[in-house]
C-alpha cells in the first residue's frame, strides 16, 4: 500500500504523511510532518519535523523551514529539530495539548478530574507560562506555599505535586523534556492513607451475595479481587489470553509496578471462568456494557451493596471505609493471618517492595500470639493430668 501524504497550499514545502496505525490522544489518525528545502549545494533535503501527536502542526513545520532557509542563506547554525522540540513546550501547552488529553483517554474519570483540577487551580497559575526546561524546584515550592496559605490539606498538596511529577515523567517519555524531574527535588508531604479495613469471612460472603443479586459481572470481578488479590485495573485489563483454566493460572501483564506476575485460581474462581464463554486471546474478559470496551470505574452496584449492608455506617476515617480495594486488602490480610510468609504474600500481591507488604506484619504477630496460646493449653492439660510421683530413689 502506497503512503498517503497531505500537501498544504498555505505552507509551501511542507507535507504530512498520514499514518494508518498511529493515533493522536484525541483518537484521530496521526500525521508526520516533513519539510523540503535546498542546501547550499542545491541538493533537495527532506527533513522530518515530527508528529501531530507530539504537538507539531503544519504552521510550526513551515516556521522551521523558513528558519532553515534563513540559516543557509546567512551561514548560521542550524538547531537540530529534537532540541527545538524540547524548547517549544510551555508547561500549559504541554498539559492542555498532550498530557490531559492523554490522561482523559487512559485514566479513570475520577483520576483525570482530580489531575485536571490540580493543574487548573494550583499548577497553571505558577508554572503555566514557563517552558518545561525552565520549571525549577523553587517554582514547585511556590505551589506548595500557595496551597498551604489557602488552607489545603497535606493530601491535596501531595496530589498536586504528584500530578506535576507524572506530567514531567510523560514529557520525558515522549521526548519533549530532558534532565531531572524538578519534582524530585521537592519534599512532598505524605499522609499515611493506606487501607486498614479488611473483611471478616462473614462480611465478605454477605457482600459477594449482595453484589451477585444485582450484577453477575461485578460479582465475578469482586471474586477475583477477594480470592486472587487482583487490583481493579488488572481485572479490567484481563484478556482471555491471560486465563489458563487448565492450570488455574491468571497472568497479570503490565500491572501497576510494571512487573508481570501470575495469580492462582481458587476452586470458586476456576468454576467461574469455566462457566463463561471463552473469547479470542486478545478479547477482554470483562467489558463495559455500554460500548463494549474496557471498564474504567467500579460499578455502582458494588457501592450500593456496601451501603445496603451498612459496612460504612458511622465510619469517618477513609482508611477504614470499605471500597473495592478492600477486597484485595482482605486477600493479603487473610494470607498473613493464615501464616503465609510475608515474602510469599508480596509476590502474590505484586508489591514492588517488601515494605509495601509489611503493613500486614501486625496481623502475622496476632497469628503468632494465638499460636503461643496453644502452649498454655498444653501446660494446663499437663497440670491437670495424673502424674506418677517419683520414687525416693529417683528423687
Amino acid at each position: 500500500m502506497s503512503k498517503r501524504y497531505e500537501a498544504f497550499k498555505k505552507f509551501p514545502g511542507v507535507r504530512a504523511y498520514i499514518s494508518e496505525k498511529r493515533k493522536t490522544p484525541e483518537g484521530k489518525a496521526d500525521k508526520c510532518f516533513y519539510i523540503r528545502y535546498k542546501n547550499p549545494a542545491g541538493k533537495l533535503i527532506e527533513e522530518k519535523i515530527g508528529w501531530a501527536s507530539e504537538g507539531i502542526t503544519a504552521a510550526y513545520a513551515s516556521q522551521i523551514r523558513a528558519e532553515r532557509i534563513r540559516a543557509i542563506r546567512l551561514n548560521d547554525e542550524v538547531v537540530p529539530i529534537h532540541k527545538r522540540l524540547k524548547q517549544h513546550w510551555t508547561f500549559a501547552d504541554f498539559m492542555e495539548e498532550r498530557y490531559l488529553p492523554w490522561a482523559k483517554q487512559e485514566k479513570k474519570p475520577k483520576t483525570y478530574a482530580t489531575e485536571e483540577h490540580s493543574y487548573r487551580i494550583w499548577l497553571k497559575p505558577v508554572l503555566g507560562e514557563k517552558l518545561l526546561k525552565e520549571v525549577a524546584p523553587f517554582d514547585l515550592e511556590r505551589v506548595k506555599k500557595n496551597m498551604k496559605e489557602a488552607g489545603r490539606s497535606e493530601r491535596t498538596v501531595e496530589i498536586a505535586l504528584a500530578t506535576a511529577r507524572r506530567a514531567f515523567n510523560k514529557a520525558k517519555d515522549w521526548g519533549l523534556f530532558d534532565g531531572e524531574n524538578p519534582v524530585s527535588k521537592v519534599k512532598i508531604p505524605r499522609k499515611d492513607n493506606r487501607r486498614l479495613r479488611y473483611l471478616t469471612s462473614k462480611e465478605a460472603q454477605a457482600l459477594l451475595n449482595e453484589v451477585k443479586k444485582r450484577s453477575r459481572q461485578t460479582y465475578e470481578m469482586c471474586l477475583l479481587a477477594l480470592h486472587c488479590g487482583l487490583r481493579f485495573g488488572e481485572i479490567a485489563s484481563l484478556t482471555w489470553g491471560d486465563i489458563d483454566i487448565a492450570t488455574g493460572v491468571i497472568y497479570i501483564r503490565d500491572p501497576k509496578n510494571n512487573t508481570t506476575r501470575a495469580a492462582y485460581m481458587t476452586d470458586d474462581v476456576r468454576k467461574m471462568f469455566a462457566s463463561k464463554e471463552v473469547g479470542q486471546p486478545e478479547e477482554l474478559v470483562f467489558k463495559d456494557r455500554k460500548h463494549g470496551g474496557k471498564i474504567k470505574q467500579v460499578s455502582k452496584v458494588f457501592k450500593k451493596s456496601v451501603k445496603l449492608l451498612g459496612l460504612n455506617d458511622g465510619v469517618q476515617d477513609r482508611r477504614m471505609r470499605v471500597c473495592f480495594h478492600t477486597l484485595r486488602h482482605t486477600f493479603g490480610s487473610w494470607l498473613v493471618m493464615a501464616g503465609v510468609p510475608i515474602y510469599t504474600v508480596k509476590e502474590l500481591m505484586g508489591h514492588k517492595t517488601l515494605a509495601m507488604t509489611e503493613r500486614y506484619a501486625h496481623l502475622a504477630a496476632e497469628a503468632q500470639r494465638k499460636a503461643v496460646k496453644e502452649i498454655e493449653k498444653v501446660v494446663a492439660k499437663t497440670n491437670t493430668s495424673n502424674i506418677m510421683p517419683l520414687r525416693k530413689s529417683e528423687e
